[in-house]
């Protein structure tokens, strides 16, 4: 189950010179008004089912600007196997990837583990979304999946940058009681030489804010090695966190051409 793009440079815009993909995946793209390329990934059955494996692999030639988001979240179905989605990534300089899907949404009894792996070149940008929601917690599914791991390795000219994991299992105990009164959790990493000063104002604007503002709703950012920064929020809804990752990254309309949240959440 592969899917692979490549995103390349035609004068001043960024087409797609390739667009691969295999049952259970779809790929959609998208004739905007930015210079950016934007693609859309969906399953066929709208979710994943246990005993998938899917892959993704992207290439961003130098100097292009690709976006790839999701229709809708990601839903991971209840079953006997466990599923795994991994994601490889290769930004060339100048160039810029923005990956911003919607959030992961495990129904009781899902399994399901993903690795997400980036590799930069010195001038390589880079902007990653990666969240879970507690799952239907309307009809009383909250935190009531088995197991969920996701994994964020980026490494720029080789040396890796950042290496962080967030494992939630039922076996260490109940994930609900853990979490508390948050029902999404967000981890989003902004690196390269186009976004240093935004990278650097997050970094800040956070640190100053301190633990102030709503209880439900709760942020933290570090600076990364090469001058980029890691950002968490936990929140009560998507919504909410939505929200103020959008805040966020407002500085990616005018990278893009074109605001990435305008349809979303």
């Amino acid at each position: 189950m592969t899917a692979q793009l490549r995103f390349s440079r035609c004068r001043d815009n960024t087409i797609l010179e390739r667009a691969f993909a295999t049952n259970p995946v779809k790929l959609f793209t998208t004739r905007g008004v930015s210079r950016a390329c934007w693609v859309y990934s969906a399953n066929y059955g709208g979710g994943i089912v246990g005993g998938d494996a899917l892959q993704l692999h992207v290439d961003a030639a130098a100097g292009t600007r690709g976006v790839i988001s999701t229709q809708a979240s990601t839903k991971v179905y209840r079953a006997l196997r466990p599923a795994s989605q991994r994601m490889t990534a290769a930004v060339e300089n100048d160039a810029l990837l923005v990956l911003l899907p919607d959030p992961v949404v495990c129904f009781s009894g899902a399994d399901f583990s993903q690795q997400l792996r980036c590799d930069l070149q010195p001038r390589g940008n880079l902007v990653l979304v990666d969240w879970i929601t507690s799952g239907r917690h309307s009809t009383g599914e909250r935190w009531a999946f088995h197991h969920y791991s996701s994994r964020i390795d980026i490494r720029r000219a080789g040396r890796r940058i950042l290496y962080d994991t967030l494992f939630l299992d039922r076996a260490d105990g109940s994930i609900g009681a853990r979490l508390g009164r948050f029902d999404v959790c967000l981890t989003a990493v902004v690196t390269g030489p186009l976004m240093t000063a935004a990278a650097a104002s997050i970094v800040r604007e956070i640190s100053e804010a301190g633990v102030d503002g709503p209880r439900d709703l709760m942020m933290a950012a570090w600076s990364l090695q090469d001058g980029g920064a890691l950002l968490r929020i936990n929140g009560a809804s998507v919504e909410q966190v939505g929200a103020a990752l959008r805040e966020r990254l407002s500085f990616l309309g005018e990278l893009l051409g074109d605001d990435p949240f305008s349809r979303k959440w």
